[in-house]
Order: C-alpha cells, then sequence, then structure tokens
C-alpha cells in the first residue's frame, strides 16, 4: 500500500478513551486534527487489546514485528511519551528499540509529545536508580524526532539543555471535560465550587478543600460542591460526606464515571474549581499545564484556585489571570467586582493557547 500522507500513526500506551489522560488526550486530538485539518488517525496501543477501532478511528498493533507493515502504511507519527505508562518501573526500552526502527523506515515527521520525561525520587526510591536509564531513553528519543511537544517550561528547558537546537513546542493540555462556547460570564452564582480529574487528584484536592475553607471569604463561601471525574471510590464518598456534615449550609454532589457532555454542563454553572496538583510534592512553576483538570476549568471559564502559590503563569508572556491560589500561610482570589470579566479572560486565555483548536494548528504545522 502507498504511504498515505493524510493518516497519522499515534502511539499510545493504552487504549484511548477510556478515563486515561494521556489516551484521552491523544483522542481528542485526533478528532480536532479530522475536523479542523483533514489529517486522520490510527492508533498503535502498547497495551494488549482486543479492540479494532475507537470512536472511529482504528486501533493497530505494536511490536516489533509489526515495524515493516507500519512503515509501509504511514509516514508520519506522533508518539505520546510517558515512561511509566510502557514499562511498570519507567525504562521501557522495548519502546525505544520499536521507535528506532520504525523511524529508520520513515519518509516524514516524527512528533514525540514528552508528557513526562524521567523520574526524580529519593534514594529509596527505584525511581533514583534507574533515573539513569529513564534519561538515556528520554534522549533517545529526542534524537529520533523532527519535533517535541510539551506542556511546560520545565520539561522544555530539560529537552533544550540536551539538544538546543532540538524544536520544542510548547502546549498546554487540553480539556477532557469539553470546550464549550461560552458568551455569558456573570450569572453564576460565587458560591458554586468543582473538583475535578482523576480519582487520585480528587481525592487529595478533597483533602485539602475542607482546610482550605477556612480561609474562603464570605463572599465566595463554598454553597454547593460538585465532584467530577475519576472512578466511584469509597474514600470519596466518605471524605465528601464528613466534609458536608462539618460545613452547614454546603451541598455536596458526586459525579464518578461521567460522561463528557454531563460533565460540561456542570462545569458551565460552577465558578471555581480547587485543584490540589501538587500535594506535598515540591511545586514546579508552571508545571499545572499538564493539569486537564485545570483545562477543563479554564475551557469553563472557571477560575481555577490552586492549593500552592506561584507567582505568575505564562505562556509566551501571556499571563492566566491571578494566578489564584490558597495556601495555609495566604490567599489570592479574585476581587469580587470583577468576577465575570475574570472568567471571560480565564476562557480566552486557555482559547488562545490549550484549546482543541490551537493543538491541531501546532500539530498539523509541525507535520507539514
Amino acid at each position: 500500500m502507498d504511504n498515505d500522507p493524510e493518516t497519522i500513526l499515534q502511539i499510545v500506551p493504552r487504549l484511548p478513551g477510556t478515563r486515561d489522560g494521556v489516551g484521552d488526550y491523544a483522542l481528542n486530538l485526533a478528532r480536532a486534527l479530522l475536523t479542523r485539518h483533514r489529517l486522520s488517525t490510527v492508533f498503535a496501543v502498547a497495551e494488549q487489546t482486543a479492540v479494532t477501532v475507537k470512536d472511529g478511528f482504528p486501533i493497530a498493533e505494536l511490536s516489533l514485528d509489526s515495524v515493516e507493515s507500519l512503515a509501509q502504511r504511514y509516514r508520519h507519527v506522533i508518539l505520546h511519551y510517558v515512561n511509566y505508562g510502557y514499562q511498570p518501573r519507567g525504562i521501557p526500552f522495548q519502546l525505544r528499540d520499536f521507535s528506532q526502527q520504525l523511524r529508520s523506515h520513515l519518509s516524514g515527521r516524527w512528533i514525540t509529545v514528552f508528557h513526562e520525561l524521567y523520574a526524580f525520587g529519593p534514594p529509596w526510591r527505584s525511581a533514583f536508580w534507574l533515573r539513569p536509564f529513564q534519561v538515556k531513553i528520554a534522549r533517545n528519543l529526542i534524537d529520533l524526532s523532527d519535533t517535541c511537544f510539551v506542556s511546560n517550561d520545565v520539561i522544555a528547558n530539560e529537552i533544550r539543555a540536551y539538544d538546543s537546537n532540538k524544536a520544542v513546542r510548547i502546549l498546554p493540555v487540553m480539556s477532557n471535560f469539553g470546550e464549550p462556547e461560552l458568551n455569558k460570564f456573570g450569572e453564576r452564582s460565587p458560591g458554586r465550587w468543582a473538583i475535578c480529574g482523576g480519582t487520585a487528584l480528587i481525592l487529595r484536592s478533597l483533602r485539602s478543600f475542607q482546610t482550605a475553607q477556612r480561609m474562603i471569604p464570605e463572599i465566595y463561601r463554598p454553597q454547593q460542591l460538585d465532584v467530577i471525574g475519576g472512578s466511584d471510590d469509597a474514600r470519596i464518598r466518605n471524605l465528601l460526606r464528613d466534609i458536608c456534615q462539618s460545613s452547614p449550609g454546603l451541598s455536596c454532589r458526586y459525579h464518578p464515571e461521567i460522561a463528557v457532555g454531563r460533565a460540561s454542563e456542570i462545569l458551565r454553572d460552577c465558578a471555581f474549581g480547587w485543584i490540589n496538583y501538587f500535594g506535598r510534592g515540591r511545586v514546579w512553576s508552571g508545571m499545572i499545564f499538564k493539569s486537564t483538570a485545570f483545562a477543563a476549568c479554564c475551557a469553563h471559564g472557571v477560575v481555577p484556585i490552586l492549593q500552592h502559590e506561584e507567582d505568575i503563569i505564562a505562556v509566551n508572556e501571556d499571563a492566566l489571570p491571578g494566578p489564584f491560589f490558597i495556601t495555609r500561610q495566604k490567599a489570592r482570589l479574585p476581587d469580587p467586582q470583577r468576577m465575570p470579566e475574570t472568567r471571560e479572560n480565564v476562557y480566552r486565555w486557555y482559547h488562545r493557547h490549550a484549546s482543541s483548536t490551537q493543538a491541531a494548528h501546532a500539530y498539523a504545522e509541525a507535520l507539514a
């Protein structure tokens, strides 16, 4: 079969569209590339699956034995790299070998999306001892890539420190809960709060939300809390019950395993989103751009309130309003008189830098 320049092979660790952040990103990108640029996608999935089609996109085999077959059918590749997604200890040598062999047969472009590069950890964690191997694999993938896509300056700077001539594009992740068209930002109750994301992020955020409530001004006092996403989890239900019992006047609603459309409807009515992204770990400036929960808030004009402090969060010197946060030491929250304007500015900032339309344009440009 002749090479088809209008079909992209996207390599992912698991079947996309199964509440996996990387897979959801790849699936949303595939939809946007098809809609905006008439570039279709075939997914090559590392984890074994019997599924042959996902949302209209074919699923291909990913193995060393399939290299020649794939190279005959596709010219361009987008590899979604997250080292622990492909190998339990974060050292996916087989993926590296597959990528090097496939790249040597391709006549088109190779893009690697570095959702992660390599891990950091103390000496008592395996990441500390395996980091040299993780670094080596990541650098091998940088070498074979025409362009690297990353979500933040932290990862971009690591790549540039290794290869100052490598083309690196910074693109915050897009929302997994939709991107509605909005034009009214002044009709939301300031007491409507949301916590969204995967199960682990929701748990972490809920635990800190209880403490953070004490520093929320009366005008923004939570009256309704919607918890959106993740798997149905008894720990979350118990936490929500405790929060509601200790917070008179607060109504809590839990929406696990929710459809994207329904999640979007709920978020459209919320004023604030609480995000505890780093937990007790080190705060990396701008790393919040990796968070799909952060993206979902911005895409719906929901003002993200972070559990950590940052002075500025910006892409190409275009700063997000705020950023707003509540820590144990202090809080920065929006001016009540400017809330509609703040919501709209958050929404417009997202569409300038992180929307699926922007992503599709950037990837299509890199593939040209």
